[in-house]
């Protein structure tokens, strides 16, 4: 990948679903332990809802500061990642961070994270010390025909960063998967650079 910016991470894969850009990147996350064992501590709560109309159909989240998010080098990474996806005339700033988590059994929902028009990014961690292909929780990107463009599936460290109007759902973990799935997600927004 050729990026624009020279202190911009380089994806090992990237994609374009209806004009709008996905890419993952893999190995810069040494320490995912860490994460995993931190987050095995957290306290989520059910209050994560997917869409307006599946509202009462909750999971599982918990939230980060942003002033708390900005301490972390896992935040260092992101930000140079996202530098991939700036201009000389916008770039990003986050205005949220939460960790979801899902089990089998539990119902995720396709949905978008921004309108189309915002072209805001999300920044998706995949947190686990170990994935196994038979497990599941891929998370699945759709087109504007609600056909599946790709699935990304989780792997210990992995990152994907998306526009947010792409639609898209987490799938669960199968029966055969004791361990959570746990997606750390950034939300940036498009913000114009002063003086472009």
């Amino acid at each position: 990948m050729t990026t624009a910016n020279p202190a911009a991470l380089a994806a090992s894969r990237e994609l374009v679903i209806d004009g709008r850009p996905l890419r993952v990147f893999d190995g810069h996350l040494p320490n995912v332990g860490e994460y995993v064992r931190g987050l095995s501590r957290a306290a989520f709560t059910r209050t994560e809802v997917a869409r307006p109309e599946t509202a009462e159909y909750k999971h599982w989240a918990t939230e980060i500061k942003l002033d708390a998010l900005a301490q972390q080098p896992i935040f260092d990474i992101t930000r140079r990642a996202v530098l991939g996806f700036t201009t000389p005339s916008f770039g990003y700033r986050p205005y949220r961070a939460y960790t979801n988590v899902a089990s089998f059994g539990d119902m995720l929902f396709t949905h978008t994270d921004c309108l189309p028009d915002q072209h805001d990014l999300t920044a998706l961690w995949y947190l686990c010390e170990h994935w196994d292909l038979e497990w599941g929780g891929e998370t699945m990107f759709f087109d504007a025909q609600d056909e599946v463009a790709c699935a990304v599936q989780p792997r210990p460290g992995r990152l994907v960063i998306f526009d947010g109007a792409i639609k898209h759902v987490g799938r669960p973990p199968n029966r055969i998967c004791y361990a959570p799935r746990y997606t750390f997600a950034i939300k940036f927004e498009k913000i114009a650079v002063a003086g472009a």
